[in-house]
């Protein structure tokens, strides 16, 4: 869940000091500050499933998989975002940002998907992500059904388009050689019922 703070402008050093001294995770945009807490159990679990089924498929790689407190840097979106999970592999590169260490080279990134953050995960936010050189795959997961959406990058204007959809479909992961299982992303989680179109009839 993404909450505005108080309704007031904020310098970027006084959102470092917030950052310093808050258990929350808090995103700054020109000039607003964003409470990144607060999602839900199905977000949290499906997070949890991505995590662990990429630390099994990646852990002989030297990759590395990080979930939501690892701050990314964005340098069309300054300073960081909090992706929900993020990969690198080889050796992580960061940087200081207002005493806080920074993320700079994630090759993938995945953002599990809720109804109040969908359309800027998959618009605007991608985006800003393309800006980030070394990010070449991006995984969209979704909450209310067992679907991925997938873009993998094939040069600096072309990503190509991919969905993964059911519990007995995979995904080839472009820059890992590895497939993902959506019965592992799905683990625990149960879909509601899809509701009929058929219309009862009164005799």
């Amino acid at each position: 869940m993404v909450t505005a703070l108080p309704r007031q402008k904020y310098s970027l050093e006084e959102y470092f000091e917030l950052e310093k001294n808050s258990e929350e995770k808090l995103e700054f945009w020109d000039g607003n500050v964003w409470s990144m807490s607060g999602a839900s159990p199905v977000h949290e679990r499906i997070v949890i499933n991505v995590g662990g089924h990429l630390r099994d498929l990646l852990r002989d790689r030297k990759c590395s998989v990080f979930g939501s407190n690892l701050k990314v840097k964005v340098p069309v979106y300054s300073p960081y975002r909090y992706p929900d999970l993020s990969v690198y592999c080889g050796e992580g590169v960061f940087e200081s940002m207002g005493g806080l260490e920074v993320l700079t080279n994630p090759q993938m990134i995945i953002e599990v998907l809720s109804l109040s953050t969908e359309a800027f995960d998959r618009g605007e936010k991608f985006t800003y992500y393309k800006s980030i050189p070394s990010f070449t795959e991006y995984l969209l997961v979704a909450t209310n059904r067992p679907n991925i959406t997938q873009f993998i990058k094939r040069s600096e204007s072309e990503w190509v388009h991919r969905e993964a959809n059911g519990l007995e479909a995979t995904l080839s992961l472009g820059a890992f050689a590895a497939e993902l299982l959506l019965s592992e992303i799905y683990l625990d989680i149960e879909f509601p019922e899809p509701k009929s179109n058929l219309l009862l009839v009164d005799r």
